[in-house]
């Protein structure tokens, strides 16, 4: 009881030292000075999203596995790529990506641009070179003239400004105007009295010390691991032995939509995963009453879907 006790104000201490209070989720993310939005751009972002062409076999797009109907998850434990392979890990969803201090769930990448080349690339989910892809693309003819159009120049069409495109799409996935976002700006009568009672159990547990801020995630790393999981996480990253088992905080934004949860994907209902975050990270036990108070305050963090429609392809 002491040790499990000492773990939980252990974890407590170092989660709250950088915790932000929370607050509404903003409608417009940050935008890097080098990677401007215009329409046209993120048009553009949005058809190479959704092209399978960018993938070796022809048949594996970014919406393969962020697919806008499942709340740009797949819905399955462990993503599915190239050939059926099933990938390490559990999709995670692009929205309010743009949100997040790094990418994936070991933050290999820093920024959106990097993180859409990575899948492009990786063998177990869409196989192929970014040269092939540049080439592929440079051979169709509206393409070209939209990326000379967005980005100027003889070599326009570049994986460089692939990325940019593709992030420029993925920074107008948010989802703001959620009941609770409401409920922070003063309409009381926003959110249920189960999820008023969920959200000051949520503090009172101490989940807003992680979880905290306008995305729901301080994005540090901290060790977790879940029911059959033996996944290393950000060790792969950096090869740290303090890094075992560490994944990054996850945003909680729209989570009653993004299941299977975990790295792994082992449970499928969120009152389960509130009483393994609890045990797991917090060093206490939730029962059935308490969990599903957390989780009605959980669902109020749905927000207002981007319209996204699917993209006629040259």
């Amino acid at each position: 009881m002491k040790r499990t006790l000492l773990k939980a104000l252990v974890f407590v201490t170092i989660c709250a030292a950088p915790a932000l209070a929370n607050e509404p989720l903003p409608a417009v993310p940050p935008i890097p000075a080098n990677n401007s939005m215009s329409s046209q751009k993120v048009e553009l972002g949005k058809m190479l999203f959704f092209d399978p062409r960018l993938s070796s076999s022809g048949v594996v797009s970014c919406a393969t596995c962020h697919n806008p109907s499942f709340a740009f998850t797949d819905r399955v434990p462990r993503a599915l790529g190239h050939k059926h392979q099933v990938g390490p890990r559990n999709t995670p969803t692009v929205l309010n990506a743009a949100f997040l201090s790094s990418q994936f769930w070991d933050g290999r990448a820093a920024t959106l641009e990097e993180q859409a080349l990575g899948p492009i690339q990786a063998t177990v989910e869409m196989n192929e070179s970014l040269e092939n892809v540049v080439g592929r693309l440079k051979e169709i003819p509206e393409y070209k003239k939209m990326f000379i159009e967005v980005f100027g120049g003889k070599e326009a069409v570049s994986s460089g400004n692939i990325a940019k495109a593709i992030a420029a799409f993925e920074r107008t996935l948010v989802t703001p105007n959620s009941p609770f976002d409401r409920y922070l700006m003063g309409d009381t009568e926003a959110i249920s009295t189960d999820a008023r009672k969920g959200w000051e159990l949520f503090q009172k547990k101490g989940c807003n010390a992680c979880h905290s801020g306008a995305n729901f995630t301080n994005g540090e790393f901290y060790r977790i691991i879940v029911p059959g999981s033996t996944d290393l996480g950000r060790f792969e990253v950096t090869k740290k032995e303090e890094d075992k088992y560490k994944f990054r905080v996850q945003t909680l934004r729209n989570v009653a939509l993004t299941y299977p949860y975990f790295n792994n994907g082992s449970v499928v209902r969120l009152p389960d995963a509130v009483k393994v975050m609890s045990k797991e990270m917090l060093g206490s036990e939730s029962g059935d009453e308490e969990a599903a108070l957390i989780v009605e305050f959980l669902k109020s963090l749905t927000g207002t879907m981007p319209r996204v429609d699917y993209p006629v392809l040259p």
